[in-house]
């Protein structure tokens, strides 16, 4: 039990390694000034990027179950070490497309396993019901991580162009050392019925059996594709706007010191609030965020985007809990990672096309595009998340 509770903390540090992501602050720059890439083809890279997590998504997580948390997690770092590697030598589409694919493969392994292994560990200490407190910490920690490796990625970024990606090397090799630390967790038995059969069984069960499962997953979705459009938008506009580029640094790190902060709060506010009250704070963080980079104009517009971020933060711990209540220990990560599946192949399918739109029409046009779309589908996903977290015979 002692060596449980040592996983908590691991997986702090694991999280805050994970994200400290030396290139993100400026890594769209990169693609453009470096390796001579449109808006286009960014949003086409992280279409592939989502491909290739969504074909090792669920197989990851579902290996996960059968081989070990610890083991998936070791791996993981391995193959980041190799993505980020790539990086540093690549001079083309197809070199940056190897480094991706690398990184999504890495990141696939990762998805689920991280929140399987908290939740698994905290009920192996008989404390689950501290799962959303200890995500919202474990969010905070990995957001704090890439606010410390953006804040002077500008700076780095000017004085060598590839000495992001050299950091970001040797903070992959402290991740894998990291991992040899963890302990798995003991869970519960579980009947075999065959590879294929298994995997089926926990898909009927997230998209056909658990309404209040998926429900659920089809919202965080929604809401995770919010905060992530602009991921890859957010620094062309900041340019547009003339944003110093010394200042993207410190701006990326805001934006996840905000996330940090509203993942170790969520738990708070969903306290003070109501589901329904919960929901509308996130929509309305959506909407206002979209309304104000559309409508902004000037130096100060980006700090609308910290709307998004704060809704990010705010949804993990929140949403997490409610899907991790519903999921059986010895599928815990795979159908987690059926979450992030159906997460990256709608990005893959909508991100390329948003990144024609932008090069098109220009940035701010895109984000009332989206605000457009964001203002139609959100409401009826909301009216049946609420739905089906009402206690069975009551009133609508």
């Amino acid at each position: 039990m002692t060596s449980l509770r040592r996983n908590v903390p691991l997986l702090y540090a694991f999280s805050f390694l994970q994200m400290t992501l030396f290139p993100m602050a400026i890594i769209t720059l990169f693609w453009k000034d470096q390796i001579g890439l449109s808006l286009a083809q960014i949003l086409l890279l992280q279409g592939i990027f989502a491909v290739a997590m969504v074909v090792m998504e669920y197989p990851s997580g579902y290996i996960s179950d059968r081989v070990g948390y610890r083991t998936a997690l070791t791996f993981a770092s391995f193959i980041g070490i190799l993505g980020w590697g790539v990086y540093t030598v690549a001079t083309s589409f197809q070199g940056v497309l190897l480094a991706e694919i690398l990184l999504g493969i890495s990141t696939s392994f990762i998805s689920g396993t991280d929140s399987a292994l908290l939740y698994e560990s905290l009920k192996g200490t008989k404390d689950e019901a501290a799962y959303s407190r200890c995500e919202g910490r474990s969010t905070g920690f990995g957001q704090t991580g890439e606010a410390a490796g953006a804040l002077f990625a500008g700076v780095l970024y000017a004085k060598y162009p590839l000495l992001p990606f050299i950091l970001q090397v040797a903070v992959w090799v402290l991740a894998l050392a990291l991992t040899r630390g963890l302990t798995e967790p003991r869970r519960e038995p579980r009947h075999f019925a065959g590879h294929l059969k298994e995997a089926l069984a926990s898909a009927r069960y997230v998209f056909i059996e658990n309404r209040r499962l998926r429900v659920t997953i089809l919202l965080s979705i929604v809401l995770g594709l919010a905060s992530f459009y602009p991921v890859w938008l957010i620094q062309p506009y900041m340019r547009d706007a003339g944003v110093p580029l010394a200042s993207f640094g410190p701006v990326w790190a805001g934006a996840n010191l905000v996330v940090a902060l509203c993942a170790l709060l969520s738990h708070r506010l969903r306290a003070f609030t109501d589901d329904r009250g919960m929901i509308l704070l996130l929509v309305l963080l959506v909407w206002g965020g979209y309304l104000g980079l559309g409508l902004a104009a000037g130096v100060g517009g980006f700090l609308f985007y910290y709307l998004l971020t704060a809704m990010r933060g705010m949804k993990g711990p929140y949403l997490l809990h409610v899907a991790q209540a519903e999921i059986t220990s010895a599928n815990r990560a795979g159908m987690l990672s059926l979450q992030s599946l159906c997460f990256r192949l709608l990005f893959a399918i909508t991100g390329p096309l948003v990144g024609i739109y932008a090069d098109a029409r220009g940035v701010r046009a895109t984000f009332q595009l989206l605000l457009v779309a964001f203002l139609l589908v959100l409401p009826p996903l909301v009216y049946l998340f609420l739905k089906s977290r009402q206690p069975a015979g009551s009133g609508s």
